[in-house]
């Protein structure tokens, strides 16, 4: 301690005893959030020992209580929101609190269905036997959350927590602090506050969880911190589900109806002001497409916010400054058909779209996560296909083409977690698709049955009867008959 305080030019006494006993202080805080994370998977442990988290009726109680959480506090949801990300209150609505009571009233449809042992046929060498799979709950989870749809993308997976009988604790995100706390005040109002917990704050108190010993570990964010929660959870085996991001392409080919395509990608993009995961990240234009593509797309945003989106009710602000300050250094690079404009004490950055953006740019090098918008040429579909093909797999893939030939090449010879044609972001909301990502952009799969699959295990059970014993055909000592048994019927 002394070397390196010295090292770091202290030279008073006074000052070397001060920042001591701020270290001292500062270790005990550390030990004292480190017993506190393990007192909270201890007491959550304690709970689904004693088994009530199995019933149907206690997880249908549960998904019913954070429904009425939803309903009930729209208000406050959407006020913290509005201070966190500049969200309208009908953005609200639509991105965060509906998406997740959707997937409620499907899960709650088809939950008893989902959780019925399933028989799987028996080979003939044990019959007489039967054999099945049964879900059982996989005990106590960490579900750690982003801040861009900090609500929806917190309680989406607590559905299919709840739902497959699991204790949980949630870890929202810092860097949306309003939301965050509206959940840690929230849901021990509604839920089991034994077997659900919120545990608010930054980077320490995220790390002293990912100490404990969870049974699994479900991360949405970055793949920086992704590799992070795998290694953590590797020490205990732990699995995980990584939800990441990537730079989602839209192809746009000729013969479309450039009109409603350039509509559909302006909302796509530009919701939630560009933070979204699934947000279209630039536009692959094939042929001759991109002159049109791009008068189009600065009449939607103009039809969407107004001459002056930074006075439109309807469009969200950037999170913080350092992010403010990443997507504005992006600007320069190509020409600026519409939007441009900035503001950094409102954190305000215009719906940008760009031209003329070379395949090698800065905004190229990594996924946007703003409102800026890349338009890059493309000769051909061959050109586009292999230009999709060299960089990550991404998140999801959107495409505007009515030609059957074009849709099966880019379903056959390219990867991705998801597929839209004709519209960006909404297979999130289909409840029966699994959602995740491939490679990079992401390990697992959530949504309806997926989130139950995910956060549950698929026990095999065989039945065999002890009468007739017909396994005495692979018991020791081995005759000619029995070998020419098992070479039959095995």
């Amino acid at each position: 301690m002394r070397n390196q305080l010295f090292a770091g030019g202290i030279q008073d006494t006074a000052d070397v005893h001060e920042a001591a006993e701020a270290n001292d202080v500062a270790d005990v805080n550390e030990a004292a959030e480190a017993n506190d994370a393990a007192r909270t998977v201890g007491r959550l442990r304690e709970t689904f020992a004693t088994g009530r988290t199995r019933s149907l009726a206690w997880r249908r109680r549960q998904l019913k209580s954070l429904r009425a959480l939803l309903t009930e506090q729209t208000p406050a949801l959407a006020e913290a929101l509005r201070r966190d990300l500049g969200k309208s209150p009908v953005e609200t609505l639509t991105s965060e609190v509906r998406l997740v009571t959707n997937e409620i009233d499907h899960t709650l449809r088809h939950l008893h269905r989902w959780l019925r042992p399933q028989r799987v046929p028996v080979p003939a060498a044990l019959l007489p036997a039967r054999a099945r799979t049964v879900r059982e709950p996989l005990g106590v989870v960490l579900i750690i959350s982003p801040w861009n749809y900090p609500v929806q993308l917190s309680l989406a997976p607590l559905v299919g927590a709840l739902a497959a009988g699991n204790c949980a604790v949630l870890k929202p995100s810092e860097l949306a602090p309003a939301t965050s706390a509206e959940l840690a005040r929230l849901l021990p109002r509604y839920l089991d506050q034994d077997a659900v917990t919120v545990v608010e704050g930054g980077v320490r108190q995220t790390t002293q969880l990912l100490e404990q010993r969870f049974d699994h570990l479900f991360y949405t964010g970055n793949g920086t911190v992704g590799r992070i929660v795998m290694t953590a959870a590797a020490r205990h085996l732990t699995p995980v589900t990584l939800e990441l991001g990537g730079k989602c392409p839209v192809l746009i080919c000729p013969g479309d109806d450039l009109a409603t395509a350039a509509r559909r990608i302006a909302w796509g993009k530009f919701l939630n002001a560009g933070q979204s995961c699934t947000a279209p990240d630039h536009v692959l234009a094939i042929g001759d497409t991109a002159g049109a593509l791009e008068r189009h797309l600065a009449e939607a945003v103009r039809a969407m916010y107004g001459p002056d989106p930074a006075r439109s009710p309807d469009y969200g602000r950037i999170i913080n400054d350092r992010h403010f300050d990443r997507l504005t250094a992006l600007l320069g690079h190509g020409r600026v058909v519409t939007g441009g404009g900035h503001d950094r004490a409102a954190r305000y950055i215009a719906p940008t779209v760009l031209v003329d953006v070379e395949p090698d740019a800065p905004v190229m090098a990594e996924e946007i996560f703003g409102p800026l918008l890349p338009i890059l040429r493309m000769p051909d579909l061959d050109t586009a296909l292999t230009f999709i093909n060299a960089h990550d797999k991404p998140l999801a893939l959107y495409a505007f083409t009515t030609d059957r030939r074009t849709r099966r090449r880019l379903l056959a010879e390219t990867s991705s977690g998801a597929v839209g044609f004709g519209l960006p972001n909404a297979h999130l909301t289909v409840p029966g698709l699994p959602f995740g990502g491939v490679g990079e952009s992401g390990l697992g799969r959530y949504h309806g049955r997926h989130s139950v699959e995910t956060f549950s295990n698929a026990k095999a059970v065989l039945d065999k009867p002890l009468f007739p014993d017909t396994v005495r055909a692979v018991y020791p000592p081995f005759t000619t008959a029995k070998e020419r048994l098992i070479r039959r019927f095995m």
